[in-house]
């Protein structure tokens, strides 16, 4: 079983690419059962309106790409975006 660190490198660079401040990205990647991960971004607050985007598109492009390197570890993934 793999442990999401393609789904964490690729969630952080896209986010980091984002955001004005890179330093304050965090992303954690938890265990949500046995072949699925929860993606936990946290940035500046006030960078997380461009991280979500107009109407979520950003947000909803970032999740896409993340299910894309789940795939290639056999893991379902979540992102969630907090505060």
């Amino acid at each position: 079983m793999s442990d999401g660190k393609i789904v964490e490198s690729v969630v952080t660079y896209i986010t980091k690419q984002i955001v004005d401040d890179a330093d304050t990205v965090e992303v954690e990647v938890a265990s949500d059962g046995p072949d699925a991960v929860v993606a936990e971004v946290r940035t500046a607050k006030s960078d997380m309106g461009r991280v979500i985007g107009r109407r979520g598109r950003v947000a909803r492009a970032i999740r896409s790409v993340a299910r894309a390197a789940g795939d290639e570890e056999g893991l379902s993934v979540q992102v969630e975006f907090l505060d």
